[in-house]
């Protein structure tokens, strides 16, 4: 009466399932692990975000662990470089098209540091930048990665618009070297009185866990929906079997 359960036909049907199953519930434990790195990372900026504005010279190093400082809250004192200015291009924020402002602000001894000094829409024209010495309150960020699908900035040349903040490569068109970090500003003196502030990340946890909700349940259908098949084959065969 079982042995219908051993034909190719049917061994397939078991491997498919098994498969289909571990898949689905291989997904669902995947995106639990991307809430825990959502929670870990939510938890991190809002350290960050809390904690004291620092000196900017005293806790960033060209080889320190930059990891641990983003969204830190720093001050820093310069002069914006006008001619390096770099635009941020494809960005939006409140449903309107835009470019963020990105320069080199050089302190006294030479060395500098990228700013982005906020987004402003494709509609307005970019204000003119602010002489003289600066003062900037803002959070520490990374170089920013391109990621499996984003847009190529060409590796070559001086680039006036960019799909990124790529450190490394406004470094190869501006003179002198730039900081690991850049800072995205929160205030500054003279204020910034065009351009917005770019917002901080929404510290929430995602779909994450609503989306391993659904990989667990249709695994659960599949595996109930193989089990029903199963239990009605092997009815129909022992039915068979009794009429004969």
């Amino acid at each position: 009466m079982y042995r219908f359960l051993i034909s190719p036909r049917w061994i397939a049907l078991h491997v498919a399932i098994g498969a289909l199953v571990a898949l689905m519930m291989n997904l669902g434990f995947w995106q639990l692990h991307r809430l825990d790195e959502r929670k870990s990372v939510n938890a991190q900026v809002t350290e960050h975000i809390a904690t004291p504005v620092a000196d900017f010279n005293a806790i960033v190093t060209s080889n320190g662990d930059q990891s641990e400082l983003e969204w830190r809250l720093v001050r820093l004192t310069g002069t914006y470089i006008d001619d390096e200015m770099v635009l941020i291009v494809n960005r939006s924020q409140n449903g309107a098209a835009g470019r963020d402002i990105v320069m080199p602000l050089m302190f006294a001894d030479g060395r500098k540091v990228l700013i982005n000094r906020g987004f402003i829409p494709l509609t307005v024209d970019i204000p003119p930048t602010p002489t003289g010495e600066v003062t900037v309150v803002g959070h520490l960020r990374p170089s920013q990665k391109r990621s499996a699908l984003g847009a190529i900035d060409p590796s070559e040349g001086t680039l006036a618009e960019m799909q990124r903040i790529d450190i490394s490569r406004i470094d190869q068109q501006t003179t002198g070297s730039l900081e690991p970090m850049y800072v995205q500003i929160v205030e500054s003196t003279p204020p910034e009185t065009v351009l917005s502030l770019v917002p901080l990340p929404e510290l929430t946890n995602g779909p994450h866990l609503s989306y391993a909700f659904q990989w667990f349940f249709f695994s659960a259908v599949a595996l109930f929906g193989w089990i029903f098949v199963v239990r009605r084959k092997i009815s129909e065969a022992s039915r068979a079997t009794t009429s004969a």
